[in-house]
């Protein structure tokens, strides 16, 4: 049953899109899929098929699809017990159920202030700015079809809300006691995000006024502040202050481009060459365990790992936790509430 004793409101706000990035369901997508991705590029089939690989290791499919399904059932599941009546709908960047077909199912249902939750937590173009260009691009196709435009607002970055951080500490603590107990003590945090390229991270934004570091932009400074806010309540929980740093994964692009560094292979080099017993990776950067965590950290860097003799273990990602899912109802009801409060500034003005 619905709590009666709240009431909250998602006026003016009629939906909610869950707006990620997509992945093929089976090999004969792999390759549709990329060349999505990568469109204007001009990248031949047979380059895309090597690109793949990574997913033909998983017999074509991505996990991040069916991780989408688990967090929609997830919000519905919060919505219905929290008496807030808000549909949630689900689209894509580059697979289906693809952005445009979703915003024309929610015209048509009869939806006119939406508002989107991205599956990506910072700052960046991928994460963010392209996010909205999709959906600018969506917009304009509904209305060359001659549809009426919904009003479509984005939820605020969110890494630093206690919805994404605290199932955060909990799946380091876990990961933690994953390792041999007599290598536990010594074991350092390796916190991973996707790597970008250097002068995309300095024009992520302005650095908030709650992070302390300004190199790299808002990009890496909001996953420092994340990795310091789990740093610490880890340090609490066991009583053990450990040594951590901000590491990069999944890097692309040509050689010659500097990214963000260092890659987290690098890393558990620099690590084992120290003499470290023992690491945690936690992949702050990613909402689920998508094909980036699944190849690039459980399959590449635990081979890596394994192949220095150094003991590690990774940390789950937040996926479909109930309290990430309380934290989207939260930023929900805080948008809506700022979104009336505008509303009645500007009726009274």
């Amino acid at each position: 049953m619905p709590d009666q004793s709240v009431q909250p409101s998602p006026d003016p706000y009629d939906a909610l899109l869950l707006l990620s990035f997509g992945g093929p369901e089976g090999p004969e997508d792999v390759v549709p899929f990329l060349e999505n991705v990568t469109h204007g590029r001009g990248i031949p089939r047979e380059r895309l098929k090597e690109v793949g690989r990574h997913y033909f290791l998983f017999g074509g499919v991505s996990p991040i699809n069916a991780q989408n399904r688990e967090l929609l059932h997830a919000l519905r599941k919060d919505f219905s017990e929290h008496g807030l009546e808000l549909p949630v709908y689900w689209g894509n960047r580059n697979w289906a159920p693809y952005l445009t077909d979703t915003l024309r199912e929610l015209v048509t249902d009869g939806h006119r202030r939406v508002l989107v939750l991205a599956t990506s937590a910072y700052a960046s173009y991928s994460g963010c700015r392209q996010y909205r260009e999709n959906l600018a691009d969506a917009l304009a196709a509904l209305e060359g079809e001659g549809l009426p435009l919904p009003r479509v607002d984005k939820l605020r970055h969110y890494f630093n809300h206690p919805g994404f951080v605290r199932p955060m500490v909990d799946a380091t603590l876990a990961a933690l006691a994953e390792l041999p107990e007599e290598r536990r003590a010594g074991a350092h945090l390796a916190f991973t995000t996707h790597s970008i390229p250097i002068s995309a991270a300095d024009t992520s934004g302005p650095v908030a006024a709650h992070t302390e570091d300004g190199e790299g932009g808002a990009y890496v400074a909001e996953h420092l502040d994340v990795a310091r806010l789990i740093a610490d309540a880890v340090r609490e929980e066991t009583g053990v202050e450990r040594p951590w740093r901000l590491v990069y994964q999944s890097r692309s692009g040509a050689p010659h481009i500097p990214w963000l560094e260092p890659d987290i292979c690098d890393h558990l080099e620099e690590l084992h060459g120290e003499g470290v017993p023992a690491a945690v990776m936690v992949p702050i950067g990613f909402v689920s365990d998508h094909m980036e965590v699944k190849y690039d950290l459980d399959t590449e860097a635990t081979a890596k790992a394994a192949e220095l003799g150094l003991p590690v273990s990774r940390a789950s990602t937040v996926g479909a936790d109930p309290r990430f899912a309380a934290g989207v109802r939260d930023l929900v009801l805080e948008r809506a509430a700022t979104e009336r409060f505008a509303e009645g500034r500007a009726a009274a003005a």
